[in-house]
């Protein structure tokens, strides 16, 4: 962590050195590579940036949220960025060691039209985007559309199952959804239910570490059916020229937020602010939702059917809410139990 963390701190700094003597307009903006970045861009930076040409946003792309912690920490005496977008886990981390200021309604008016499960208590940032676990397939060869998690266990499918594995998040989010599926009442207590089940799903899995991700793997055949995240999914979906199919199983799925976060120090923290309250407001929220997929975090956000029933959002009866601040407490203990009953039971 700490080679990565100076590695993405030096970049940063060398593409600081390369801005234009106009900097004091320039808000710099950590968030998602890849699809995460290009449909953000197009949906909430450059419309913002319209009604804002005084300031420039840039957006440095990080692959992950603990990455995007190791350049904080890196930059902590001196903050290079502006505003951050990340797993609301990791931006509990950041809150306890100090690298955001608080966003309340004295920064966005937005704030008040979230949805309570949106704001997090000791967390700086408020939820921008909510996700949600599905099950993915490969149409050509799974020709009858799964409706249920236990498709992952189908023996027919043995060696044709992706997914990223503990302590990424879609494994810990999995053991707690098969866990409540299969009667359990406290994944804080403990998740065996749902370890049973990852037991009898293991050896049809092909990978715990697809590369570069999971949703090509399904798309090219590489394996039948995967486990990811609701956004990406549908993009993929929508590019895949029918070769992925989304489904939200019947037992149903989980929540995953992220956080966008004011970084402590800010050297644009006036345009940081501007922008947060940007980012929260029904306007933007419903530009991300049809772009991507994303189900939005505020509640006055007036998304189109077509989008809304392509998130979680159109299904909140079958949604759980997990706490993922008290459930860092036990993920370890979970990241254990999947070493010792999981994994070794894979192909």
């Amino acid at each position: 962590m700490k080679t990565i963390a100076r590695i993405t701190a030096a970049a940063f700094a060398i593409g600081l050195i390369s801005q234009p003597a106009s900097a004091e307009s320039t808000l710099r903006l950590i968030g998602y590579s890849g699809l995460f970045q290009e449909r953000y861009t197009k949906a909430v930076i450059e419309p913002f940036m319209k009604a804002n040409p005084d300031v420039k946003v840039e957006f440095f792309p990080l692959q992950g949220s603990a990455q995007m912690l190791g350049m904080l920490r890196a930059q902590k005496a001196s903050p290079q960025a502006d505003v951050v977008i990340m797993d609301v886990s990791v931006a509990k981390t950041g809150t306890d060691e100090a690298l955001f200021d608080k966003v309340d309604e004295s920064v966005s008016k937005h704030v008040a039209e979230l949805f309570p499960n949106a704001r997090f208590p000791n967390v700086a940032g408020v939820g921008v985007t909510f996700d949600n676990l599905v099950l993915i397939s490969n149409t050509e060869l799974v020709k009858t559309p799964p409706t249920s998690w236990d498709a992952l266990k189908d023996p027919a499918y043995k060696g044709k199952v992706a997914m990223f594995g503990a302590p990424d998040l879609v494994g810990v989010g999995l053991t707690l959804v098969l866990d409540k599926a299969a009667g359990g009442t406290d994944y804080l207590a403990n998740v065996d239910k749902g370890i049973a089940a990852l037991a009898e799903i293991a050896p049809n899995v092909q990978t715990w570490d697809p590369k570069p991700e999971v949703y090509p793997a399904v798309v090219n055949g590489q394996v039948a059916l995967g486990v990811g995240w609701n956004a990406r999914a549908q993009v993929f979906a929508d590019t895949s020229n029918g070769r992925l199919r989304v489904t939200l199983p019947k037992e149903g799925s989980l929540f995953q937020t992220n956080t966008i976060n004011l970084v402590k120090g800010a050297p644009n923290s006036e345009a940081a602010k501007k922008f947060v309250d940007y980012a929260l407001s029904a306007e933007a929220q419903k530009a991300f939702t049809e772009a991507m997929y994303y189900a939005p975090t505020n509640s006055h956000a007036k998304i189109s059917e077509d989008a809304l029933k392509r998130t979680a959002a159109s299904a909140m009866d079958r949604v759980m809410n997990a706490d993922w601040i008290a459930l860092a407490k036990v993920r370890d203990s979970i990241v254990e139990q999947w070493r010792r009953k999981v994994i070794p039971l894979s192909r």
